[in-house]
């Protein structure tokens, strides 16, 4: 059994079916030490990396509500802007975008949890060095720079970690949160299409669909929602559609983007596109001048 499976024990089929069943997995000792730092201090700084995606903008909101829970103060910061595809997502307002942590938050003290960062570079932030870290990452390319480190790479997405923190931490799972984290699960399984994506994955997002996350508006938000800009981006890409082998690749330039309005967030998502043809195992998408 895997450690997301013994996370997520329901009772028998013997209990009413229109009964929320809430999972209650007992905290193993990385997240008992996540919650002892957490309950250590009173203030921290919240990041994940540069570019977001998904996973990230999710993850951070959804754990930020944790915290507040805990009592503890907490700023979120992020250096570059919220994709449109996720602009739907509740919370949003509490989002700083800044090029330096200390712009927020001068205090050396306070100590900076990072989620799906392989180191600070990732973040896109100054103002992290000499601070306490705290490192929380679902990558098999994650690395334990921090001073405390909680990386599971079996995990489908760091969303699935901040679940597990929040329902060792007792707290209440809101409509928000759960809202933030299936969407961060849907858009980093590929709609739950990758190998990563098991029967514990789908016994979580029911919990959080029954926690008020609503599946379909989620969907619709996220991939109904795309600007003109985006799919004429996209076109153009595909028109440079090449292949050798098991590798795909294309390219945007500079002009084409100027050309059709469009900005580097239309750029989001062509390389799925690519990897989606038979046969190919690698995909690279870039833009040039």
């Amino acid at each position: 059994m895997t450690t997301e499976a013994k996370l997520l024990q329901f009772q028998s089929p013997a209990v009413h079916p229109c009964e929320i069943l809430t999972p209650e997995p007992q905290p193993d000792s990385q997240i008992a030490a996540l919650l002892a730092v957490f309950r250590a201090h009173p203030r921290f700084l919240l990041t994940s990396h540069a570019r977001p995606d998904g996973d990230a903008i999710g993850s951070t909101l959804a754990l930020a509500e944790v915290l507040d829970q805990l009592g503890r103060q907490v700023d979120v910061i992020l250096a570059d802007p919220i994709p449109s595809t996720y602009r739907a997502l509740p919370n949003l307002h509490r989002i700083h975008h800044t090029p330096s942590a200390n712009d927020i938050d001068p205090d050396q003290n306070t100590p900076a949890i990072l989620l799906e960062c392989d180191g600070i570079a990732r973040t896109g932030l100054l103002g992290l060095e000499g601070r306490t870290l705290i490192n929380i990452d679902h990558h098999a390319s994650g690395r334990p720079f921090a001073s405390i480190n909680w990386i599971d790479e079996h995990a489908c997405a760091v969303a699935a970690m901040v679940y597990r923190i929040a329902v060792a931490a007792k707290v209440d799972i809101t409509p928000s949160m759960a809202t933030c984290l299936y969407a961060a699960i849907l858009s980093d399984t590929g709609s739950f299409t990758y190998s990563s994506t098991t029967a514990d994955t789908f016994a979580l997002v029911h919990h959080l669909a029954a926690r008020g996350a609503n599946p379909s508006q989620i969907a619709r938000d996220i991939y109904l929602s795309n600007p003109a800009s985006k799919i004429r981006l996209l076109g153009i890409a595909l028109s440079n559609l090449q292949t050798e082998g098991d590798l795909a690749w294309t390219w945007v330039t500079s002009e084409d983007m100027d050309r059709i309005g469009a900005v580097a967030e239309d750029c989001e998502g062509v390389v799925n596109y690519l990897i989606s043809i038979a046969g190919v195992e690698s995909a690279v998408d870039g833009r040039g001048q």
